[in-house]
């Protein structure tokens, strides 16, 4: 198939219909992947049990039970250590292309200084947090 001037035009041997044929390929699977998903989640209400009590049917977000004022203090430490693992888990999304791009021929010195400039921010970050004292547990 050749696009010119927005209209598309079949190629030498080819017909619309083994064109569009492929697409029949990707729908029939969609169709399958929906049907699968519907038939998981219609034989989990037909086979879980239901038996409806009080515990159940109350709301329950962040182990705080919902009942009585609306403000509940949680304690910012836990909020600092989902921020040291979001650091560290983008630092180990950084590592793997890094290693890809170290291992090919003519980039390993630039890229090992880069790396080692990229874990020393990550060290004095952790460095400054520990003589905050925000890692410990007390």
């Amino acid at each position: 198939m050749r696009e010119t001037l927005g209209v598309t035009t079949v190629a030498a041997g080819g017909t619309p219909s083994d064109y569009f044929g492929s697409y029949s390929v990707v729908g029939l699977l969609a169709v399958v992947g929906v049907l699968f998903v519907a038939a998981a989640f219609g034989a989990g209400r037909l086979l879980r049990p239901v038996v409806p009590t009080p515990e159940k049917l109350m709301t329950y977000e962040c182990g705080v039970d919902p009942v009585g004022e609306g403000w509940a203090h949680t304690q910012v430490r836990y909020y600092v250590y989902a921020f040291l693992y979001v650091i560290f888990a983008v630092d180990s999304i950084f590592l793997f292309p890094w290693a890809t791009v170290f291992a090919a021929p003519g980039y390993g010195a630039a890229t090992l200084v880069e790396m080692f400039i990229f874990l020393g921010f990550l060290a004095v970050g952790l460095l400054y947090a520990y003589k905050k004292g925000v890692l410990t547990w007390t």
